[in-house]
């Protein structure tokens, strides 16, 4: 069994400018990569859910780290029912669509033609990783209105018709796929197509609250993400920046029952991915090597 414990993202802003993590010498892109990874054997990537990503990035990335360094990818935010604006589009795109730039559009509103191509780009641009054996899983965070029935179940198996071949990692942000009465059909969804099911550690008792399911789906990966446990801030309005809805520092005993049950849950499948989402400063970093030391 392999566990590999990480965190979203290494370039957030407010890690950056901590200076809690990086040493000085970490400047640019390359160094600050190259760094993190000397540090963990895998991340998150997140800046391609908030714009499509190009193959010449990517291969940069495969081309920083070492052999067997792992990415799991985001999901275009438009592929998981989130609303996106044409400027993060590329640009022949946004011409061929002839909407405002700032408009609010969804998967919907798209031509089919438009769909594939976005699709295609998207499959292009991480191809890179996949060659060089870098890439564990794409990950579909999917928006909180995209439930368990009628056309936002429709969406979803049509994102996982789409995704057949790849390694595709499944994070419900809406209750109804967990309650008592959805919750076998759900994991029977995933198992049936070999999804990867997320197990989430958030807070509880919103509506963008999912319950922990410590349940294995797909044949290789399983992949546990840690949100932090930060009621206050989770559906808070108007924060300056993302990363403060995840301003989180896990107590110690908090990770080693989590630790816990990461060991029970590799039992079950090859590889688990630990990745800390409360990315906060240097909050994820400073939880992650705690994590990975109550995992030896």
């Amino acid at each position: 069994m392999t566990i590999l414990v990480g965190t979203a993202s290494w370039t957030d802003k407010s890690l950056i400018e901590s200076g809690k993590f990086y040493p000085p010498s970490a400047k640019d892109a390359e160094t600050r990569l190259k760094y993190y990874a000397s540090q963990f054997p895998m991340v998150e990537v997140d800046s391609s859910y908030y714009a499509m990503p190009v193959p010449a990035t990517t291969h940069l990335w495969a081309e920083r780290t070492p052999e067997h360094f792992v990415f799991n990818v985001k999901a275009f935010r438009l592929f998981t029912g989130h609303q996106t604006q044409p400027k993060v589009f590329p640009r022949d795109i946004q011409q061929a669509l002839g909407l405002p730039l700032t408009e609010n559009i969804y998967y919907r509103d798209l031509s089919a033609e438009i769909q594939q191509e976005l699709w295609r780009r998207f499959f292009e641009a991480i191809e890179p990783l996949r060659w060089t054996g870098k890439l564990g899983a794409i990950h579909f965070q999917f928006a909180p209105w995209i439930t368990a029935g009628g056309n936002a179940r429709k969406h979803v198996e049509h994102c996982a018709s789409v995704m057949a071949g790849w390694p595709m990692a499944v994070e419900f942000r809406n209750s109804s796929w967990w309650t008592e009465k959805n919750r076998t059909s759900t994991l029977a969804f995933e198992r049936e197509r070999q999804l990867v099911n997320v197990i989430v550690d958030g807070p509880q008792g919103f509506g963008s609250s999912v319950p922990a399911v410590w349940e294995v789906t797909s044949p290789e990966l399983a992949i546990v993400r840690m949100h932090g446990r930060n009621a206050s801030t989770w559906e808070k309005k108007g924060l300056a920046a993302s990363s403060d809805r995840f301003n989180y520092d896990y107590p110690d005993e908090e990770l080693q029952d989590i630790a816990e049950h990461i060991k029970v849950l590799s039992r079950a499948v090859p590889i688990v991915h630990a990745v800390l989402n409360n990315n906060y400063q240097d909050q994820g970093q400073r939880n992650a090597r705690t994590l990975a030391q109550l995992l030896q």
